[in-house]
C-alpha cells in the first residue's frame, strides 16, 4: 500500500487547470499547422494562422487560449494499492480546481444549481470520473470543456438495425447542425455502445486520445478515417466561413452493449480541445 497525501492531489489539479487552459496540445497545434498549408479558402487559411498566433501568445504569457475556460472535467485512474491520506479525494480535486481557477485568473463559469443559476464563484464543483486500476499510482487528467461546443453535442439511441450507416448519419448530422457554433475547426469524440450514460462517457474520453493516434481496432480506424473525410467535405470550414478544415480530428471509442440497442454519443469540441495529465 502506497500513501498519497491529498495535498499532492490538490496541487496537481491546480497546476493542470492552469496549464491545460494556457498551452495548446501538440497534436492539435501540429494539425492546425498542417491544415493551414492544405486549406483552399484564403479566409480559412488566415483564421488558422490566427489560431496558431493566439496559441503561441497564450503559451508564452501563460494566459488562457480562450475566454471560456470551461467546466473542469477530471479523470482519475486510481491504483487499488494507493491510499489517499489527510483528506477526502473529491474535496482535494475540487480544492485544486478552486485554486487553479483563482491563481490562473481563469473565468469562473459554474452555477451551483442548473435552474436557479447562481455562480459558485470558484468554478467548482468539477465533473469527476473515477476508475480503479491496478498498481499504486494515481493518474490525473484535467480536461476543461467550454460550452459553445458542449451545447452542440448529441446522444442517439439508435436501433441495432440502423448499424454502421446509422452511426455515420448521426455523426454527420450532428456536425451539420453544429455549423459555426462550436468555433470550428472542431475535434469530434464519438462513443458507441454501453448504455445511455456510458456512450456519453466514451465520447468524452475519446477527446483525450491524441488526434494523430487512430483506434487500434482496424474497422474502427477505417470508420474514423472515413468520417473525418466526410465531415471535412461539408464545407463549414474555419469559424464557419467556408473551407475544407471543418474538423481536425475524429476519435471513436466503443464498449459492449445490449442486444436491443445501439447507443451513440457525439461530443463536439472546438480546436482548443484542452487536456493535461500527470501521474503521482
Amino acid at each position: 500500500m502506497r500513501e498519497i497525501d491529498s495535498a499532492e492531489i490538490t496541487k496537481a489539479v491546480k497546476n493542470l487547470c492552469i496549464e491545460s487552459n494556457c498551452v495548446l496540445n501538440g497534436d492539435i497545434y501540429a494539425s492546425i499547422e498542417k491544415s493551414m498549408k492544405n486549406e483552399v479558402s484564403e479566409i480559412g487559411k488566415d483564421i488558422l494562422g490566427k489560431l496558431i498566433k493566439n496559441a503561441d501568445i497564450a503559451k508564452e504569457k501563460m494566459k488562457p487560449i480562450c475566454q471560456d475556460t470551461g467546466m473542469a472535467v477530471v479523470f482519475l485512474e486510481i491504483g487499488q494499492e494507493a491510499f489517499i491520506i489527510n483528506g477526502n479525494l473529491t474535496d482535494a480535486v475540487n480544492e485544486g480546481v478552486r485554486q487553479g481557477y483563482e491563481e490562473g485568473f481563469l473565468r469562473k463559469s459554474v452555477v451551483g444549481d442548473p435552474l436557479l443559476r447562481v455562480n459558485t464563484g470558484d468554478n467548482t464543483p468539477a465533473v469527476i470520473h473515477y476508475n480503479i486500476v491496478s498498481g499504486d499510482k494515481v493518474k490525473i487528467t484535467v480536461a476543461p470543456k467550454g460550452f459553445g461546443s458542449e451545447n452542440m453535442s448529441k446522444i442517439y439511441m439508435l436501433k441495432p438495425s440502423q448499424g454502421i450507416e446509422g452511426v455515420k448519419d448521426a455523426v454527420l448530422n450532428t456536425v451539420k447542425f453544429a455549423g459555426s457554433n462550436p468555433c470550428p475547426p472542431m475535434v469530434i469524440g464519438v462513443g458507441i455502445g454501453g448504455n445511455f450514460e456510458m456512450c456519453a462517457y466514451l465520447a468524452k474520453k475519446a477527446l483525450l486520445r491524441p488526434i494523430n493516434k487512430s483506434s487500434e481496432i482496424p474497422y474502427i480506424k477505417e470508420l474514423e478515417d472515413e468520417l473525418l473525410k466526410k465531415v471535412n467535405k461539408l464545407g463549414i470550414g474555419p469559424q464557419g466561413l467556408g473551407g475544407k478544415t471543418t474538423v481536425l480530428g475524429l476519435n471513436i471509442e466503443t464498449f459492449a452493449t445490449h442486444i436491443a440497442g445501439l447507443p451513440v454519443a457525439v461530443n463536439i469540441s472546438c480546436h482548443v480541445t484542452r487536456h493535461q495529465e500527470i501521474i503521482l
